[in-house]
């Protein structure tokens, strides 16, 4: 055999070696898609309860999970609504659908967002009588290198804070990154979101965190710190959660 047909026989095994690996590595994939998915969903739920302190070590995710329930609210006007489907809403991927993206007013765009959803997914804890006791929210703001992703947790009376938590922020490790520190989030239990005017109080600054709306400031990270505050008087103001909180107060979900 010439050196040609030694050459042409080693692409033409190679090509097919290649061609054989690439299907066997696109069968995994999709094979371990769903497997993935579910994973993601897991994390999703474990976050949201975490961030309510809801969640022990050792505990079943999906079985504590299952003890919440799960609302679609208009953020426009504070009501629960039955049209768009719980489990597949997406609030988050929501503001780059035409259909529920809302556009948020220039002077009330606190958090630099630009948009929202027209919808809001609520986690629900009640007690055995029916009544709330723990109200779980998605919310998000603009730190300095990234868009920080996260809940916060309210109790019955909606405004103190039972807990809070990111689950996705690219801030800097050991300043802005200090968001996840378990020690620092632990300050906001027990703070109070409103005054006694209702209005938005709550920030994070430095050196004031023993006010019961102040959190101490993160140490070296002023604009990660600014955008947390920002992010908190957007959502809880009329143009984020305040018309449902007023909803719950008033009896709305009893």
């Amino acid at each position: 055999m010439s050196k040609q047909n030694e050459t042409v026989k080693t692409i033409v095994v190679a090509g097919l070696l290649c061609f054989v690996c690439s299907i066997l590595v696109s069968g995994v994939v999709v094979a371990l898609r769903p497997m993935q998915a579910k994973n993601a969903e897991i994390d999703m739920k474990k976050n949201i309860l975490m961030s309510a302190g809801m969640l022990q070590k050792g505990d079943d995710v999906e079985k504590v999970f299952a003890t919440l329930e799960t609302l679609i609210v208009d953020l426009d006007s504070g009501e629960v609504v039955d049209s768009v489907n719980a489990e597949e809403y997406d609030q988050v991927a929501a503001v780059k659908d035409p259909d529920y993206a809302v556009k948020i007013p220039t002077d009330k765009n606190v958090g630099g967002l630009g948009t929202r959803s027209k919808y809001a997914k609520v986690y629900v804890k009640k007690n055995e009588s029916g009544d709330v006791e723990t109200v779980i929210l998605n919310q998000w703001g603009k730190g300095l290198w990234s868009t920080m992703y996260g809940f916060i947790a309210l109790g019955s009376d909606y405004n103190t804070i039972k807990g809070f938590g990111y689950y996705s922020q690219g801030e800097t490790p050991g300043l802005g990154g200090e968001v996840d520190n378990p020690k620092w989030k632990a300050q906001w239990v027990g703070k109070k979101i409103y005054n006694e005017d209702g209005e938005v109080a709550f920030k994070v600054a430095k050196g004031q965190g023993t006010n019961e709306m102040q959190v101490d400031g993160l140490s070296g990270a002023t604009i990660t710190s600014n955008g947390v505050t920002s992010s908190i008087k957007y959502w809880f103001g009329e143009n984020g959660y305040k018309p449902f909180i007023e909803n719950l107060k008033s009896g709305g979900l009893q």
